[in-house]
């Protein structure tokens, strides 16, 4: 039985989000997968707990907007509410309990919001 060469490269995470079609990292993605899909024109904001050690997230779905337009819409609500947070597959993560606060700076951009989830 032949022996595998010492060294190599196993797995690494240093390029962040691999594109699922040409598996380039995001950045350099050469075939453009989809953007977000389409929705019914309302944006919904949730909490939620699941899965996160009991910390609350503000969730926020349904915008029908590219990468860097979403990216950038989380700085503003990253900003605006004080908080951490992060731009996942088309969900705009913000850590805490942040809900009210998301509606009325989206609601003052133009957008129709709904408050989804308890």
């Amino acid at each position: 039985m032949k022996k595998p060469a010492p060294g190599g490269l196993v797995y690494s995470t240093d390029s962040g989000r691999m594109c699922p079609a040409c598996r380039q990292p995001m950045l350099r993605c050469v075939c453009k997968a989809p953007a977000a899909p389409v929705g019914d024109g309302l944006v919904r904001v949730s909490l939620q707990t699941k899965g996160r050690g009991g910390k609350a997230v503000t969730l926020v779905r349904g915008l029908p907007l590219d990468v860097e337009a979403l990216s950038a819409l989380g700085k503003r609500l990253r900003t605006a509410c004080g908080s951490g947070g992060t731009v996942k597959d088309g969900v705009i993560e913000l850590q805490g309990d942040h809900c009210e606060r998301v509606i009325v700076g989206l609601k003052a951009e133009g957008w129709q919001v709904k408050r989804a989830g308890g």
